[in-house]
């Protein structure tokens, strides 16, 4: 059977284009077999319109699922699950293709469409995926026109040129359901694509997991201060902190995981911003120290840092406040102390003793921490990401052998000496610094701003905060990664094509900085437009805020809307304002109404004649009316509209008030 009488030409170039434009976006993390399984039904469903195959029958199309579905289960573990379910939608999307014989079937291919464009964003949420979503959604609505049997029917480029206006003039009601359509809270949460890679810290380190992160350019967050942003070396920006030393890596206590807000007391200037964090997959929030977040959903965990219920797997806006001078726990409890003094049995003998030698020369803790800054200043002690390797007692490897480390080295063995010595400390996990966006006046944190830190405790200053790195390099702190390491030129030296390493290309880097700002923007107000946002914006803008009557609003203004784009598209102020015009229009649906219609091209004298001849009883009348309009509207004399107004009003006064056809239908019925 041929495709042609259901499936028109038109419609099928544009189903098949775009299938092209809703999968691609997706190829990354489909399996192989997906393309080869789309090649084959396009390439069958095209011998089909051009009448050199046939339609697949009940067998061949059960065969089909269920090797579809064996294929999805190979590939993916499973038939449950995100990643499986958008592979067996983008399956049936392709089968469905050599499947359709009707125009139905055609209409149930294009929503399949839109329900896989929508589908991507569940991967990938960036201004140019969001961009580029527009061009799979034409192609979904020209294959929905050509699908119809009109003019457009064998003509593609009006076809999308329609499509392209139809979506332009759905865009401003789009908007204003954006803006003030109620965010709801999702019935059921989706979890994380595996194949929407994240990186970021974990919850425990060791010297390598740094320096992997160093070497990344990938956008860790963005923040944006209300006033001037302040100098690099007070940007230390808390993710976690590690308690727990095994000998080899520093990980989360139990009890530093837990909801309760410690003790602090404000001292010193505010500091206002809000952050755009990117997906991490973990439940940290970056923050100065020390934070207080606007949002429900966080709250400050016992050791300082901002933690949600649930992992952050989409862009983040959060709104906070700091006080970097605040006394953070001047009296802290003694499990939290014997926490911070904790110590694996055995290892690292040497910087046990010289802890011991530290502690006797030194009796104050203040003095210890200086003693042991001035050693790293003094001593000849390098900043690396290519660190020689260490024994089995990395702290003592690299205090009295290697001497050659990056921030999680120098933190890592202080932070052990001071415990050896007595002193209750704690190693800080997070990110320094960040690269000021001229643009837009905010600051982009990389992975490569990954640091560690240490904390130390005493009594009646609390935790003090304490960077051993700037003592070997403080240009790391000052001025950034880049610059520390530009003896070695390592940074960023598996990614090539990173436009990071090219930031002394003055137009390239305005150019980086330009786009950066555009995908902020797109963050900060489009994606990050969610609930408690949209509320404060609205009520900024209207006051307190009655659903009801927003929603009124919302109808209104909607409406307003489609009245315009309906005069738009009808165009009324082009309508014929020529009075003998508008007058002899009213002359042709008289003469219709009576089984009389004017053809193509007719003359106005011509169509009188005709008329007349099947009228006879109404010829002067309407030969009048005919001559009267000729000499009005062609052979100048001055426009009289009463005049051809009142001939108009004698033929229809001499005319049966019901047409002779229906007074016959109308006697025959009695």
């Amino acid at each position: 059977m041929s495709a042609r009488p259901g499936i028109p030409r038109n419609g099928l170039i544009w189903l098949l284009v775009a299938q092209v434009l809703v999968i691609l976006p997706h190829l990354g993390h489909l399996p192989l077999w997906i393309t080869a399984l789309w090649l084959a039904c396009a390439s069958w469903r095209i011998q089909i319109f051009r009448m050199r195959a046939r339609y697949p029958n009940g067998w061949t199309k059960a065969a089909m699922m269920i090797g579809a579905g064996f294929g999805v289960y190979f590939s993916r573990g499973s038939l449950v699950g995100l990643e499986a379910g958008v592979v067996l939608l983008i399956a049936a999307f392709i089968l469905k293709l050599v499947e359709m014989r009707t125009r139905r079937d055609g209409l149930v291919l294009v929503f399949l469409g839109f329900f896989a464009v929508v589908t991507s964003y569940l991967f990938e949420d960036s201004l140019v995926a969001g961009v580029y979503s527009l061009l799979p959604v034409i192609a979904l609505l020209a294959a929905m026109i050509g699908l119809q049997q009109n003019s457009l029917a064998g003509r593609p480029w009006p076809t999308l040129r329609l499509a392209g206006s139809l979506l332009l003039q759905a865009l401003p009601i789009m908007l204003v359901l954006f803006v003030l359509f109620p965010r709801l809270g999702p019935l059921w949460s989706l979890p994380q694509p595996r194949e929407r890679a994240v990186s970021g810290l974990a919850d425990s380190m060791a010297p390598g997991d740094i320096a992997e992160l160093s070497r990344s350019g990938a956008l860790a967050f963005r923040a944006s201060f209300e006033g001037p942003i302040p100098e690099r070396d007070r940007l230390y920006w808390r993710a976690v902190t590690f308690e727990r030393f095994d000998g080899k890596r520093w990980s989360q206590s139990f009890a530093s995981q837990l909801p309760q807000p410690p003790q602090w007391q404000r001292q010193g200037e505010s500091l206002n911003y809000s952050i755009v964090m990117q997906p991490s997959g973990r439940p940290w929030l970056y923050a100065l120290d020390v934070p207080q977040v606007e949002n429900d959903g966080t709250r400050m965990m016992a050791d300082f840092h901002l933690e949600r219920r649930q992992p952050v797997d989409k862009p983040l806006l959060y709104q906070l406040t700091s006080w970097p001078e605040s006394l953070r726990e001047a009296s802290a409890a003694p499990a939290s102390l014997e926490r911070a003094l904790q110590l694996p049995a055995e290892g690292n003998p040497r910087s046990r003793a010289w802890a011991v030698e530290l502690r006797r020369a030194h009796q104050d803790p203040e003095a210890v921490v200086q003693a042991l800054l001035r050693h790293f200043n003094r001593e000849p002690f390098g900043y690396t990401l290519k660190p020689p390797a260490v024994g089995a007692d990395i702290v003592d490897g690299f205090l009295f052998q290697t001497r050659n480390g990056f921030c999680i080295h120098f933190a890592g063995a202080m932070t052990f000496v001071l415990r050896a010595a007595g002193i209750p400390a704690r190693v800080v996990a997070g990110y320094q610094g960040g690269e000021v966006n001229s643009a837009g006046n905010y600051l982009s944190v990389h992975q490569f701003d990954a640091h560690a830190w240490l904390e130390y405790w005493v009594a009646g200053r609390g935790w003090v905060s304490v960077d051993p790195t700037f003592q070997v390099a403080p240009e790391r702190i000052e001025q950034g990664l880049e610059q520390a390491l530009a003896d070695e030129q390592s940074f960023l030296e598996g990614s090539p094509m990173s436009l990071m390493r090219y930031r002394d290309i003055g137009w390239l880097n305005s150019l980086r900085h330009g786009w950066d700002n555009l995908n902020y923007g797109w963050q900060r107000w489009v994606l990050s437009y969610q609930g408690e946002r949209q509320r404060d914006i609205l009520q900024g803008l209207f006051g307190p805020l009655d659903w009801r009557k927003l929603g009124v609003a919302m109808v209104a203004i909607v409406f307003l809307m489609v009245m315009l784009l309906v005069l738009l598209s009808v165009k009324p102020w082009r309508y014929e304002r020529d009075p003998q015009q508008r007058l002899f229009g009213r002359f042709e649906r008289l003469l219709a109404r009576h089984g009389v219609i004017r053809l193509k091209g007719e003359g106005a004298r011509a169509f009188a004649t005709r008329a007349a001849q099947q009228l006879p009883g109404q010829a002067e009348s309407l030969m009048a009316f005919v001559e009267l309009y000729e000499r009005q509207r062609y052979a100048g004399q001055v426009s009289d509209t009463a005049m051809l107004r009142a001939s108009l009003a004698r033929l229809r006064g001499q005319l049966p008030w019901r047409p002779a056809g229906l007074l016959a239908a109308h006697t025959e019925r009695e």
